[in-house]
């Protein structure tokens, strides 16, 4: 049998069975490394990957997996919360034996990513790392994959209209080298417009292509990251700590990560003008997670909230020279006491409950209980396989 028409059958028999979701039939993940789910280690030698080693993975999946935590990160509870099986890592495709593999989606996240093309950082002198595995080239992997997976064009465009995009997170990294690096916040904010500009345009490509429902994480609350903790602490210049909504924080770095949520926000207000037939839920990543540092206790996060269970000690347990998995960095006893895995990225506990937030709470516009009714119970809330 041809291959064209191998996949014209198992997309018929795709839209016949549908999926366990009531909402979607599947789900495409683009991102960073609060996002990638095996792409960065896939595509580097796992000697060089810190978070291809323990105890990175051990809480859900008992091993290592190339997340950047201890067990799954929201997207994954995303998927699961929508009946869906994780989406798999872009490239395990090397490794599958059929395109039906991935009918139900696909993570093309990757660990370092950024929003912008290395070129507006070149021409700012501001250094790579990491990965150039941009947006941009993310979903040119998904335009690649995208025939395989459903033939024809009328078909795909139906296939992407019962499918789920979660776009993002992404463009922390955009900010975090420059600030890294040691640019200033106000040099660093004018980066802004660009980034949800790389985001919009993301948006815009997927809809052209069929894609009518999307989930675009704004970012979490920076100034209370380990890494950014970390390094001011360290530096020569005079920086407000205190902030009110969470005690230790850095005051500028959170109305940082607010105004880039503000004009995010703006800006998918503006794509639902021009596309009236399309579903875009903005996830508040930021105010889901602010209430962590507000009210530890509260949450269940005895053993620390600015301080990183996996690291190599320090006042915030992070050192920016060795990643998780890196001699000498350990792992705490207990994950689920802590919101920061590794100074940079939060733990599995932290995770369950911002997704909790999007799906049971307030921290969905429009709340994705409205838009999908028929969530099932239970889901990637569960603390369980």
């Amino acid at each position: 049998m041809t291959k064209p028409y191998l996949c014209i059958i198992l997309f018929i028999l795709m839209i016949v069975s549908q999926s366990a979701s009531e909402c979607y039939t599947s789900m495409f993940s683009f991102g960073d490394s609060l996002s990638d789910n095996g792409n960065l280690l896939g595509f580097s030698s796992p000697k060089t990957i810190h978070q291809g080693r323990p105890p990175n993975g051990e809480t859900y999946f008992g091993q290592p997996t190339g997340r950047c935590c201890d067990g799954r990160l929201i997207v994954d509870m995303i998927a699961q919360n929508f009946g869906l099986p994780i989406p798999p890592p872009y490239v395990s495709i090397r490794n599958a034996k059929s395109s039906r593999d991935f009918y139900a989606g696909v993570n093309f996240a990757v660990a370092g990513a950024k929003a912008l093309d290395p070129s507006f950082f070149d021409e700012r002198g501001i250094s790579e790392s990491v990965t150039n595995f941009t947006l941009r080239v993310q979903l040119d992997w998904f335009r690649d994959l995208l025939p395989s997976l459903c033939g024809t064009k009328a078909n795909c465009m139906q296939y992407l209209q019962s499918s789920l995009t979660v776009m993002g997170e992404i463009g922390g990294n955009d900010y975090n080298h420059a600030l890294l690096q040691g640019r200033s916040i106000e040099e660093v904010k004018t980066f802004v417009p660009a980034v949800v500009g790389a985001i919009s345009s993301a948006i815009t490509d997927m809809i052209r292509l069929g894609a009518a429902n999307f989930i675009v994480p704004g970012n979490l609350p920076l100034g209370c990251l380990a890494a950014y903790l970390t390094y001011f602490q360290n530096s020569n210049r005079d920086y407000d700590y205190d902030y009110d909504e969470a005690p230790g924080c850095i005051n500028w770095l959170n109305d940082f990560a607010k105004h880039h949520n503000e004009v995010l926000q703006i800006e998918l207000n503006r794509i639902r003008e021009l596309h009236p037939h399309v579903t875009i839920i903005y996830a508040d990543y930021y105010n889901s997670a602010i209430r962590f540092y507000r009210w530890p206790k509260e949450f269940g996060f005895t053993g620390g909230t600015l301080s990183a269970c996996c690291g190599a000690g320090g006042p915030y347990n992070f050192d920016s020279s060795v990643g998780c998995g890196d001699p000498p960095t350990t792992g705490c006893a207990d994950p689920s006491a802590y919101v920061c895995w590794d100074g940079l990225h939060l733990t599995e506990a932290a995770n369950r409950l911002i997704v909790k937030g999007l799906f049971e709470g307030s921290y969905s516009a429009p709340p994705i209980k409205l838009i999908c009714a028929k969530i099932p119970s239970g889901g990637g809330l569960s603390h369980q396989k």
